[in-house]
């Protein structure tokens, strides 16, 4: 191969990669609000944040995306009883799953074959998905679009951050232990270095409100993520308490916070969702 071939073959590579890249722009400029849910940390509850900060705003009549880049394990489906949804297509978009009028969904969970398979992709392959997911998915005009990110700052977290070029923020989730909290302010880091604005910070799994007889114990501490937040100087959205009928909702694909609106927990999250709304 001869240097002007070589060098060809990049410029041309370079021309596709900024066709595509302005495909995703034209998908991007009809959604208003690009919203990432990011945490240094696995098992902090995200995708349940995802979920109940998304269906909030459908309820509260926004017209709302949830896209889920967790590539190696799509918890979505599962969370939203879509496990055996199919995703259509136009001939030429692949369209989302719908629930409501107000809600579309996506995940690589439904290109799946099976539940028990596992997807063994290296960067570059997830990096290509994560593309699609923003070009060749009809999203339409949406007021949000909730992206739930695996744990960790790697790759989907940096490809989704460079492909949408400029997002409206990131909510960090974390919980209150020491051992959560040191992984999650690497996650603000990794924010900070790539220009992407903190909307704040969730405090999930903060403390447990016995049913009964209303005493509260801190299971995992609490007041931790408040602490970060403000030893960093992001601002704080709340502490949402430990519910058991949490893992009941999300093992049964029910959301918490339309099943369960007039809990303790379910209150928290709104109450956070508030704080995000006057942020955005």
């Amino acid at each position: 191969m001869t240097e002007q071939t070589s060098q060809t073959q990049q410029q041309n590579m370079e021309r596709q990669m900024e066709i595509e890249q302005q495909q995703i722009r034209q998908r991007m400029i009809q959604i208003k609000n690009k919203i990432l849910i990011l945490s240094g940390k696995g098992g902090v509850g995200k995708s349940t944040v995802s979920v109940n900060l998304a269906i909030s705003l459908a309820l509260a009549g926004k017209k709302v995306g949830l896209l889920d880049i967790d590539i190696h394990g799509p918890s979505i489906p599962k969370v939203l009883n879509l496990e055996d949804a199919k995703i259509g297509s136009n001939g030429q978009d692949i369209l989302p799953v719908e629930m409501t009028n107000n809600l579309k969904v996506m995940s690589i969970g439904f290109l799946l074959q099976g539940k028990d398979l596992a997807v063994i992709w290296r960067g570059p392959r997830k990096y290509h998905m994560i593309k699609q997911f923003l070009r060749d998915v009809q999203w339409g005009d949406l007021d949000f679009l909730i992206i739930d990110s695996p744990p960790g700052t790697g790759d989907e977290p940096l490809s989704i951050v460079q492909l949408l070029e400029n997002c409206t923020g990131a909510i960090i989730v974390t919980t209150p232990q020491e051992v959560a909290l040191s992984d999650v302010r690497k996650g603000i880091t990794f924010c900070r270095n790539l220009n992407v604005n903190i909307l704040g910070v969730i405090e999930n799994m903060s403390g447990f409100v016995c049913p009964k007889c209303g005493h509260k114990t801190d299971i995992f501490k609490s007041g931790g993520g408040e602490k970060m937040a403000e030893e960093m100087n992001v601002p704080f959205l709340g502490k949402i308490p430990i519910d058991p009928a949490i893992v009941e909702a999300c093992d049964s694909g029910k959301p918490y916070i339309q099943e369960y609106k007039e809990s303790r927990t379910a209150l928290a999250f709104k109450q956070s969702i508030l704080q995000f709304m006057d942020l955005k």
